[in-house]
């Protein structure tokens, strides 16, 4: 019985070693082993991001509504979004329409933020007491809720309550209250501003990063050869942390250009549908108004833009590497 028992026991040995040598050759080999180890990302990408973009586009050629299911319309919600709705396009120019909001918001704020990021950055990078300490607080535009902070600046911005026109009409400056939030060209440059405070930490903390990686023999040289600090910034800091600038750009364009929160929270696309960008937009049609192939439609809009950004941003430092 015991001859028996190990002899079935060897057996099964037999069998489950060349399928345990199996399986230890595929962990071994590198190619293999990146496609496991990428196998969770790739599923969570395909499930949250993949599948939500193709039922997205498939709402998009379609006329669904909410509890109305619709049929197939091909472009035809393109087509009336640019040639009936004056919201989300106006042929005048002059006149605030959804693209020209997005497009707008989204320049000015790069604006914005490359510039307070540049300066941030180089002074953060000088040495001075508590420099450690002052790197940590500039963070905290960045890492507080969005809706949070927002909600913030929705009382400072208050043209009744708010502590900017409180303080400027007990000092004498103004007589009146300060439509911060109600009046539309006041309104989108007041988003604008806001996005420039809350993302101006992600830049200054990405130039940081370049300027260390700058070796100082180089600022050295330029200044024996006579180069005065304008020079030295033209010519040797803007040239080397320009690969890391244009990618914080790429990242930022692309969350300013989809940015939902801040708008939604601080003017809900008011005054009359002035301040509305895509996302805003895309929800109030298709969530609030339960258009769903239409708000399919207007969020779809925005990524052949986005697209072709980071095609040309990535062909650009492809290029320049080279």
């Amino acid at each position: 019985m015991s001859t028996q028992t190990e002899t079935t026991i060897g057996a099964v040995r037999t069998r489950a070693a060349p399928r345990a040598g199996w399986l230890r050759d595929v962990f071994e080999r590198e190619g293999s082993l990146g496609y496991i180890l990428m196998l969770p990302a790739l599923l969570l990408l395909a499930i949250f991001m993949a599948y939500p973009f193709v039922l997205g586009i498939a709402f998009a050629l379609r006329s669904d509504k909410i509890g109305s299911p619709g049929e197939f319309v091909g472009l035809a919600n393109f087509l009336q979004l640019l040639t009936r709705d004056t919201i989300f396009w106006n042929p005048d120019l002059t006149k605030p329409s959804v693209i020209k909001n997005t497009f707008y918001y989204t320049l000015f704020a790069q604006i914005g933020k490359v510039a307070l990021g540049l300066i941030l950055a180089l002074l953060m990078n000088q040495a001075f007491r508590g420099r450690n300490l002052i790197r940590a607080a500039l963070l905290l535009p960045y890492i507080i809720p969005t809706a949070l902070s927002t909600l913030a600046w929705l009382w400072i911005l208050d043209s009744t309550y708010g502590i900017i026109s409180w303080s400027l009409k007990n000092v004498g400056l103004i007589k009146m209250n300060i439509p911060f939030l109600g009046d539309p060209f006041l309104a989108m440059n007041s988003l604008i501003t806001v996005n420039i405070w809350r993302g101006t930490p992600f830049f200054a903390i990405g130039l940081l990063a370049g300027l260390q990686t700058i070796p100082q023999d180089l600022y050295e040289a330029a200044a024996i050869d006579g180069a005065n600090a304008w020079k030295r910034f033209l010519h040797v800091t803007l040239p080397l942390i320009m690969p890391v600038l244009t990618i914080i750009v790429l990242f930022s364009v692309i969350q300013t250009f989809a940015d939902f929160q801040l708008i939604y929270v601080l003017t809900r696309g008011g005054p009359a549908n002035l301040t509305h960008v895509f996302s805003t937009y895309a929800y109030q049609i298709g969530m609030v108004a339960g258009n769903l192939s239409m708000g399919a439609a207007i969020s779809l809009f925005m990524f052949p833009f986005m697209l072709l950004f980071t095609i040309l941003v990535l062909w650009y430092q492809r290029r320049d590497q080279g």
